[in-house]
């Protein structure tokens, strides 16, 4: 009688969990730190869920995190009828970092009217003192001659414009932009720089505290080509590379942008300072810890007195990886060549869907405290194939599922079974760590077995 009670049950589901779960994966402490999934929407872990959520398009590129509050940006993601026309809108979604849960969006406007356009919300970030800022990419077109940058209200999606910067006489597409310091301008300058995409230069914009003059940030010039790469075969950037600017070690540099990090799809990460110089690259690095071609992404964060790197591993198209990155203490002088490797994040993946080649990989950081210790929050996002929210720290705790939570809802009931006989025909890819119920290394009818006796209280 129960298992048919059970069997009737079953046939009365009709959606999936709406709920976030954790990878289910273990990551051992190194040198006292720990590092704890809280969350995960993506292909692997919680499918059903991941394809139901707004943001599942090639056009979500960007993603940040600030205020525990997950931003992911689309353009182009809906259409406003005003009149008889028909107006693209690009919006934000957020997400609650702590719990997964997709809290209110924000369509953007500016000047009231809805803002849209092709990949017009490209860059999304927060600048150092709080303020939410958008950029849209730049087409390479010889009439787009300026990149814009927007203050964004992060309650209202209400743009305002902020600055129009002249790209000077080299035009190329620009795909992601990067802002430091403050783009009020009220409580340090700010700088933004860009590299362009398949070309060898790299553009900066400079505007000094309590001024609002902008101005070319290589000695007055908008761009500079740059002539060092590594490995040395690469001749120039590839496709949409993404840079990272570097805060200075005082007050008086901190929102510079002296050093910054730019990673080139057909390159690592390295280095460069304001005259082109590489200072530093993955030459001296094991190759087992260099990333592979094809994915873009790299962040820093300082935590009980060391400096941390966050990098792409490898997109979706990865050799054996799946949208993951590396989470490595660097060395001496904060020197790549002295790296080691923590952990790498997730330790299965986020998926390996492909994403149409939009390259970027979003990873954000949030400062904060747990278990009576400084810790960090970490996003890490590949567009049209997941994101997790990861707490890294020596207080940190959590970040495990009971087991037979199969869609992570919180509960064990028949739901598990039906996700767990998806995954056996193949029309869900949750992760084998998750489906392996009875822990013999295969997934198979007999974990199904033992799941619905979990659930009918059998042995």
């Amino acid at each position: 009688m129960k298992h048919l009670l059970l069997l009737s049950a079953l046939g009365l589901l009709t959606c999936a969990s709406a709920f976030a779960t954790t990878d289910n994966q273990t990551y051992e402490p190194v040198n006292g730190i720990k590092a704890v999934n809280v969350w995960t929407i993506d292909r692997v872990h919680n499918p059903e869920t991941y394809a139901s959520m707004p943001f599942v398009n090639t056009y979500a590129r960007t993603a940040t995190l600030y205020n525990d509050v997950v931003y992911v940006s689309r353009s182009d993601a809906q259409s406003v009828i005003i009149g008889t026309d028909t107006i693209p809108q690009s919006v934000i979604y957020r997400l609650d970092a702590k719990t997964g849960n997709l809290l209110s969006s924000l369509p953007l406007t500016l000047d009231g009217k809805p803002y849209g356009g092709l990949l017009s919300a490209n860059s999304i970030g927060f600048d150092n003192f709080g303020h939410m800022w958008v950029m849209p990419y730049c087409s390479g077109a010889a009439t787009a001659t300026e990149a814009h940058l927007y203050s964004c209200d992060p309650n209202t999606g209400a743009l305002t414009l902020v600055a129009t910067l002249p790209l000077g006489d080299v035009i190329s597409r620009i795909d992601y932009f990067d802002v430091i310091g403050d783009i009020t301008r009220v409580n340090a300058p700010c700088n933004i720089k860009a590299p362009g995409s398949q070309v060898t230069t790299i553009y900066s914009w400079t505007c000094a505290k309590g001024s609002n003059t902008w101005e070319g940030g290589f000695e007055g010039d908008t761009y500079m080509d740059i002539t060092e790469f590594f490995p040395a075969t690469a001749a120039q950037w590839g496709y949409a590379p993404m840079i990272k600017q570097i805060l200075g070690e005082d007050e008086d540099t901190k929102y510079n942008g002296e050093l910054f990090y730019i990673d080139g799809f057909n390159s690592t990460p390295a280095i460069y300072d304001m005259t082109g110089s590489k200072i530093d690259d993955f030459e001296k690095v094991d190759a087992s810890l260099w990333p592979e071609n094809g994915t873009n992404g790299v962040n820093e964060f300082s935590l009980d007195g060391r400096n941390f790197m966050v990098y792409s591993k490898a997109q979706y198209s990865g050799d054996g990886h799946g949208c993951q990155v590396n989470v490595v203490e660097l060395g001496e002088g904060m020197s790549l060549s002295g790296m080691k490797k923590y952990w790498q994040l997730p330790a299965d993946s986020l998926g390996k869907t492909s994403d149409g080649g939009t390259r970027i990989h979003s990873i954000a950081v949030q400062y904060g405290t747990e278990g009576g210790e400084p810790c960090v929050t970490l996003l890490t996002y590949k567009n049209y194939n997941g994101l997790a929210i990861y707490k890294i720290g020596k207080g940190v705790s959590g970040g495990t599922t009971t087991k037979g939570d199969i869609n992570g809802d919180g509960t064990i009931n028949v739901t598990d079974v039906t996700a767990l006989v998806n995954k056996i025909l193949g029309s869900s890819s949750y992760s084998d760590s998750v489906c392996d119920i009875n822990g013999d290394g295969t997934v198979n009818v007999t974990d199904v077995t033992t799941l619905v006796n979990m659930i009918l209280g059998n042995k």
